[in-house]
């Protein structure tokens, strides 16, 4: 990842502390969701074959995120992490958990009501 790759990425990061800190009660935090999807940037952006660091990334972040909480958190995380990074394609992120079979509950788009995810 080029440099300005990583300065997005540690703001995207920073940003995601600073906005889920009052959510104390979960587990899952930005920097966990970040973690676990980095291993997807190149998909996400390019489609192809999904790495398998990838899947086990989502298969993770899913197992992790086991509260309304946590999954709220993973929402807004990926929410707030697409628009700062640039190059992501939607369709590739919503097939992603398909891709990797797990059933998530709510679409991956940047039009989700994370408030809405169970």
């Amino acid at each position: 990842m080029a440099p300005s790759g990583m300065v997005k990425l540690a703001c995207v990061v920073l940003m995601c502390m600073v906005v889920t800190a009052p959510h104390a009660q979960a587990a899952v935090t930005c920097g966990t969701v970040l973690t676990s999807l980095q291993p997807c940037l190149g998909y996400l952006r390019s489609g192809g074959a999904v790495p398998p660091p990838c899947c086990n990334g989502v298969k993770s972040l899913y197992s992790a995120a086991k509260t309304t909480a946590d999954r709220q958190t993973a929402c807004n995380c990926l929410k707030s992490a697409s628009g700062q990074i640039g190059g992501i394609n939607a369709g590739y992120a919503s097939s992603l958990p398909k891709t990797c079979n797990v059933n998530i509950p709510y679409k991956i788009s940047p039009s989700t009501d994370c408030a809405k995810v169970k």
